[in-house]
């Protein structure tokens, strides 16, 4: 891996030592130069030769490759809310079924669930166990009311990352459905639905895939389609939608059956570009050196004398590392780095969370643990 060819794609490397991918990621090189080209298309061509849309076509066959799965199973969204809400508004539920989860999802995937209360659905929830989420207490609350499982891939506030393999062939073997947060993980981490057996997911662009906000990508499972209602109605989702004259609501037998009207596509454009880029080098590849940048970052923390919470353990390990002090206050010290050291990380739930990407250095890493106070 040609590191310096990789950060001259990263423009952000000139200001600042960034390394909180876990929050909102700087846009690649690659996604802002796709940006400038929808803007060339927009202001001087537009609908005049062949309009825009095409390059949506190609995009998703792109998040098909990443994620392996067919095209026609992808469409776009704008933020992993929008993609959770399509499963938890779109399946018949009746009173009495539960959701399974844990107790330290992101928000993103805990409001679209509580909202079935109304029509009498209980959310179960796994509490984290030392930074954990573990994988058989998961399975104890699955019961013969449970419709769905919803997990993020990788945890926001401790990076515990779930074996979504294991889970999703419980899943399938005990008739229960698998929705995955996978914002945590897509464009860090390799995720093959079809392996892993998930059914629904969700992810927006603006962490790890390096895209602007406001452009991610949700999946349903071909065989599901027809089982999940479409919830945001709209002129677009139809088989003949470009067809303006006749009104006939008979939805797409693909993905974009929920798609509720016009795309954010310079938003697309931008996240092609990142995803373009990403596969071109390989995520097993970015995996490997995030996994190398985070043990490195673990080994200078603990020494350091900050107590690390992250799971370090091979299948459990993400590219989030979450480390906590029992003597400083953690957002003077994440102040401290950005201020003085142009060093950017993030303070969650009580917690300094650093995520770096495969771009950032193992001297970043290091001037990062010198410049924390030590204990």
């Amino acid at each position: 891996m040609d590191i310096a060819a990789i950060r001259a794609e990263m423009p952000v490397v000139g200001q600042y030592s960034f390394m909180d991918h876990a929050a909102v990621a700087p846009i690649s090189g690659r996604a802002a130069a796709a940006l400038r080209r929808f803007i060339g298309e927009a202001e001087s061509h537009a609908y005049a030769r062949g309009g825009l849309y095409p390059e949506a076509k190609r995009v998703r066959g792109l998040a098909a490759k990443l994620l392996n799965c067919h095209p026609e199973e992808v469409t776009f969204v704008k933020n992993t809310s929008e993609g959770l809400s399509y499963v938890a508004n779109g399946l018949q539920f009746s009173r009495g079924d539960n959701i399974v989860t844990s107790g330290v999802e992101f928000p993103a995937n805990v409001y679209p669930w509580l909202n079935l209360r109304a029509q009498g659905v209980q959310l179960k929830m796994v509490p984290e166990d030392n930074g954990r989420i573990p994988p058989e207490r998961v399975i104890e609350l699955i019961d013969d009311r449970t419709r769905l499982v919803t997990i993020s891939s990788v945890q926001f506030g401790s990076g515990f990352r779930s074996d979504l393999a294991a889970l999703g062939a419980l899943c399938q073997e005990r008739g229960v459905l698998f929705c995955v947060d996978a914002i945590q993980s897509l464009g860090c981490m390799p995720i093959d639905v079809r392996a892993m057996k998930i059914d629904f997911l969700s992810a927006d662009g603006h962490k790890w895939l390096l895209g602007p906000e406001g452009a991610g990508l949700f999946y349903c499972r071909h065989e599901l389609l027809g089982l999940l209602r479409p919830s945001n109605i709209g002129w677009l989702g139809v088989r003949d939608a470009m067809d303006f004259s006749q009104y006939d609501l008979e939805f797409r037998d693909d993905a974009r059956r929920f798609d509720g009207g016009s795309y954010n596509l310079a938003g697309i454009w931008g996240l092609g570009g990142s995803l373009e880029w990403l596969l071109e080098i390989g995520v097993e590849k970015i995996w490997e050196r995030v996994n190398v940048l985070t043990n490195r970052l673990v080994e200078g923390v603990r020494a350091k004398g900050y107590r690390v919470v992250s799971s370090r353990e091979p299948a459990e390990a993400s590219g989030i590392v979450a480390f906590v002090s029992d003597t400083h206050d953690h957002a003077r010290i994440v102040n401290h780095l950005r201020q003085e050291y142009r060093t950017v990380v993030a303070s969650r739930v009580g917690r300094i969370r650093v995520s770096p990407h495969f771009y950032n250095t193992e001297e970043e890493i290091d001037q990062l643990v010198e410049h924390l106070p030590g204990h």
